[in-house]
């Protein structure tokens, strides 16, 4: 029972909702949890109970989520990540791991914070872990490390976000390239460049590029780390904008980058679990800042 007298919410049809949510199917849902799925339904019947809301719109032909099923399922994904967490770290405090996980973006140095932290506590195992723009929140919701550096924009839902700097960001170029040797360029100059990263990661870019206005753009990606991007720079095949420090991180001979004066830095911020209370989060963020 909670503390207010009503029962906890299942996690396990929690669970369940989410599997029935994103499939939009009973069928396809209860084949993915190996269940029947009639029992799948009862679950999903004893949540709506439980919630004492309807979470599906069904008929013959198809499945929907009712306005209450959209806000569960939003708020489900962070609550179950951070419930498989908080299993991951009490595993880990049973098995005397006593341990402490730290998170960064390709280009960011961590290394002070994490000394610092290190030689205050001489028996904690102070670990690091290289991510990336696919898992960079993905990483704490699911308990792989206790903080992370990350770079905005990331969907803030479930997480404590605090601003450490800003940085400019560059357009990354083959060193050949027109542009490649210029003091600093607008985003304008790349109106007719092929972007090798989401548009919306660009917007200034989005905004006036000739292959989205004539559509013309091909597929691209995707790519799962920085030295992927890089090769296809370097190749011909586009141009990317990156933070600085990722830039001057992954320098190399056939590459180029150039300041572009008029977009918007890049964020970079300590991000961790909003339901952590831990001390030694507080004590790093604190060591982060410095």
């Amino acid at each position: 029972m909670t503390d207010l007298g009503r029962p906890a919410l299942n996690l396990e049809r929690v669970r369940k909702f989410v599997a029935v949510a994103e499939e939009l199917h009973f069928g396809r849902a209860a084949e993915r949890l190996h269940i029947a799925q009639p029992v799948l339904s009862r679950q999903i019947r004893a949540l709506e109970q439980e919630l004492k809301v309807q979470l599906f719109v069904r008929d013959r032909r198809r499945t929907e989520l009712t306005a209450a099923g959209e806000q569960l399922l939003a708020d489900a994904r962070p609550l179950l990540a951070g419930a498989d967490a908080l299993r991951l770290r009490v595993g880990r405090a049973a098995r005397g791991q006593h341990s402490f996980t730290v998170g960064f973006m390709p280009g960011l140095i961590v290394t002070a914070a994490v000394r610092a932290l290190s030689e205050r506590h001489p028996d904690l195992a102070v670990n690091v872990v290289r991510t990336s723009w696919d898992d960079q929140i993905e990483v704490v919701h699911d308990g792989r490390v206790d903080v992370s550096y990350i770079r905005l924009p990331v969907d803030q839902s479930g997480l404590t976000v605090r601003p450490l700097l800003s940085e400019p960001r560059v357009a990354v170029l083959p060193v050949e390239h027109r542009l490649a040797g210029k003091e600093s360029i607008a985003i304008a100059d790349l109106a007719d460049e092929h972007l090798l990263q989401h548009p919306d990661a660009v917007p200034e870019w989005r905004d006036i590029a000739t292959e989205l206005r004539d559509g013309t753009r091909s597929p691209v990606g995707p790519f799962h780390a920085v030295e992927e991007k890089l090769e296809n720079v370097a190749t011909g095949r586009g141009i990317s904008i990156l933070p600085l420090s990722t830039a001057t991180f992954y320098t190399r001979p056939d590459i180029a980058h150039v300041p572009v004066r008029d977009i918007p830095p890049c964020q970079v911020c300590l991000a961790w679990g909003a339901g952590r209370r831990s001390p030694l989060i507080r004590e790093f963020a604190a060591l982060a800042e410095l």
